[in-house]
């Protein structure tokens, strides 16, 4: 019984009513499962037990410290996309090189702590991010570990929102450029070259794409080991799916794990992988409050619930699908309704025409799989708290991220 279940018709969180975690937290509330999130890396970790590798977990999906330091306990490695989420994987306990340090736009700053720090590897997004790890090791008395991203032009299937690997994105150096580049990085007595690293995408459904992607820097590794370039490993990202809408098409990590090790084993390169989405999203609802109705003239209805866009942005960042439901639901007609939330937005809706069980002002509703990108990317839009945040751990619901406050909010006003 891990993870979201209705059970006795209410929806629970490995057995814990989602009832009573509203009524001891409030709404809405941010809500994962312990065990879901142990099941789901154990799975993801064993498809790959045949080849060398290290599963980096993806902090940029769920951010949360205690979410971050649960998968460090499982055995994860760390993969931050930010100066911040960088300080939170060393308290979540990581050591620095147990994390590799990824993103576009990387400060100086922020350069100087990851070279510091003596990072797995900081992975380089352009020449001109190069020369700039290279001056500030040099300036440290440092070597600084160091893996160019690759951009190997791989349409990746997903939302254009979440594509990364085509040449028309911001993300990585051409493979045209790219040998020369590891050539000359290599060249340099403050770098140390330990791997390629892509990274096509998220929520990608499919085994073709991601091993395209895989096949572009396992056969540009070849290339540079052959010219006596000394790797150490191949980062293939992450990206893989989830099934946000009943029977949809996913891909499971024992098939991604068929479809890739053919194409890495042969390089004898450490395989390192850098899940995120996968791991949490399914292990994570949202539980909200009923806190209006509306009767439209076309007989479709609002539901007005106290979650909205600044709690979870994916549907209207880029129209995402999350299943909705009442927690318990009454009995009676379907209704056709609109989903809706209370910021001042027309776009603030988390679902659009659903047919949901009728529904009162009170009544609690769940919004599943949004462990991944729904806290993490909360915003204070009309001023409004974040969410508190509840970990269910061998049945028992615990706070790890209090509700803000007004006061939390305005604290840093002058």
């Amino acid at each position: 019984m891990t993870g979201f279940l209705r059970l006795q018709n209410e929806w629970t969180c490995d057995g814990t009513p989602l009832s009573g975690i509203a009524h001891t937290f409030g709404t809405p509330t941010h809500v994962y499962s312990a065990a879901l999130l142990t099941e789901r890396y154990r799975a993801y970790d064993a498809a790959f037990s045949d080849i060398r590798h290290r599963v980096h977990y993806a902090i940029k999906a769920n951010a949360t410290l205690a979410v971050v330091r649960h998968m460090r306990q499982l055995g994860a490695a760390g993969d931050a996309n930010s100066g911040g989420e960088l300080e939170v994987a060393l308290r979540a306990g990581f050591s620095p090189a147990e994390v590799v340090f990824t993103g576009v736009g990387k400060t100086h700053a922020e350069l100087e702590r990851a070279v510091a720090l003596d990072l797995a590897a900081i992975n380089a997004e352009s020449l001109g991010e190069v020369d700039r790890i290279a001056a500030i090791a040099q300036a440290q008395g440092r070597q600084a570990r160091v893996a160019l991203r690759i951009n190997p032009d791989v349409d990746a299937g997903s939302h254009p929102h979440i594509s990364t690997g085509s040449r028309i994105t911001k993300f990585g150096v051409s493979l045209d450029d790219a040998p020369n580049m590891v050539m000359a990085m290599a060249s340099k007595a403050s770098l140390k070259v330990v791997g390629l690293h892509v990274h096509i995408g998220s929520q990608i459904t499919s085994a073709e794409p991601l091993a395209k992607g895989a096949a572009v820097v396992a056969d540009l590794a070849r290339q540079l080991m052959a010219n006596g370039i000394p790797l150490e490993h191949l980062d293939v990202g992450g990206g893989l799916g989830i099934e946000y809408q009943d029977s949809q098409p996913v891909l499971s990590p024992d098939a991604y794990a068929a479809a890739l090790m053919p194409i890495v084993r042969s390089t004898g390169l450490t395989l390192l992988l850098e899940p995120g989405r996968w791991l949490v999203g399914p292990a994570g609802a949202i539980v909200t409050e009923v806190v209006d109705l509306k009767r439209r003239p076309d007989g479709k209805w609002f539901v007005i619930v106290d979650a909205g866009m600044t709690d979870l942005m994916r549907p209207a960042l880029y129209g995402a699908f999350h299943r909705i439901e009442p927690v318990t639901p009454r009995p009676g007609e379907p209704i056709l309704a609109d989903i809706v939330g209370p910021v001042c937005e027309t776009t603030d809706t988390l679902g659009v025409g659903r047919t949901v069980a009728p529904v009162e002002v009170g009544d609690l509703m769940v919004v599943r799989d949004t462990g991944a990108y729904g806290a993490v990317m909360a915003s204070n839009y009309n001023r409004r708290p974040m969410a508190a945040e509840v970990l269910v751990e061998s049945g028992a619901p615990r706070l790890i991220r209090r509700r803000q406050t007004v006061d939390d909010i305005l604290q840093w006003d002058l």
